[in-house]
């Protein structure tokens, strides 16, 4: 088991956001969180990235409450918005500099870059421009490049595909797909056709509660829009 949640509670005054009674997930999984507008997926990714802490229960990563421990920091990558993103540095800066922390010179950077070109369309590197300065679907692209540099055995992405444009999000796509079952992998979407074809695995989450969890077959994208358009 690399993630476990056990009765996990996010409350703000007398709403609660989030109430997940158990979710157990096993390496190598790539798992789909599909839900509305205030279902809680924002909330619940937080809480497993310990960024906040929940009202109640706990999440654990190989047997370690994050709260408690540091070692999930080193096997565990994220991207949830351009917040996450040190705005005033050039790409290659911010690339370099996420690298040193994973022990990777300039040189090895650069090397891994190479593989984004296509992913890239030519707009990041090389540009000038500080991160700041890029649209929200480049800054994503970004984030996304950055996170996947650390070779993670978790990765956290929250609404990836929401500001790129179709090419991007199919190059997103089979760049997910190329990477199933060597990392664990949580993709938050509203995106239905997307997460239904890179997920095998997909939560659905309203008012902060799970109402299904299943694995993906030829099936699952016709029962999700069954689903919300009732």
């Amino acid at each position: 088991m690399i993630l476990e949640v056990k009765n996990l509670k996010k409350v703000y005054g007398d709403k609660t956001v989030v109430n997940i009674e158990h979710i157990q997930i096993t390496p190598g999984e790539t798992i789909g969180l599909v839900g509305n507008n205030g279902a809680g997926k924002t909330t619940f990714f937080r809480m497993l990235l310990d960024l906040i802490r929940p009202t109640e229960g706990e999440v654990l990563s190989k047997g370690e409450n994050v709260a408690h421990q540091e070692n999930w920091k080193n096997y565990t990558a994220s991207f949830l918005d351009e917040g996450f993103l040190i705005d005033y540095l050039t790409p290659e800066e911010y690339f370099t500099f996420i690298g040193s922390l994973n022990q990777l010179s300039t040189a090895d950077v650069g090397a891994y870059l190479m593989q984004y070109g296509e992913f890239f369309n030519n707009e990041i590197l090389n540009s000038g421009k500080y991160i700041r300065d890029f649209s929200k679907g480049n800054q994503v692209k970004v984030g996304i490049a950055a996170a996947l540099m650390q070779k993670p055995e978790i990765l956290i992405l929250d609404e990836p595909f929401a500001n790129l444009d179709p090419t991007t999000q199919i190059r997103l796509k089979n760049l997910l797909k190329a990477q199933a079952g060597s990392m664990t992998t949580f993709i938050s979407s509203h995106d239905l056709n997307h997460v239904t074809d890179v997920c095998n695995r997909i939560i659905l989450v309203e008012k902060g509660q799970v109402i299904k969890d299943f694995q993906t077959d030829e099936n699952t994208l016709r029962e999700l829009e069954s689903y919300f358009s009732a």
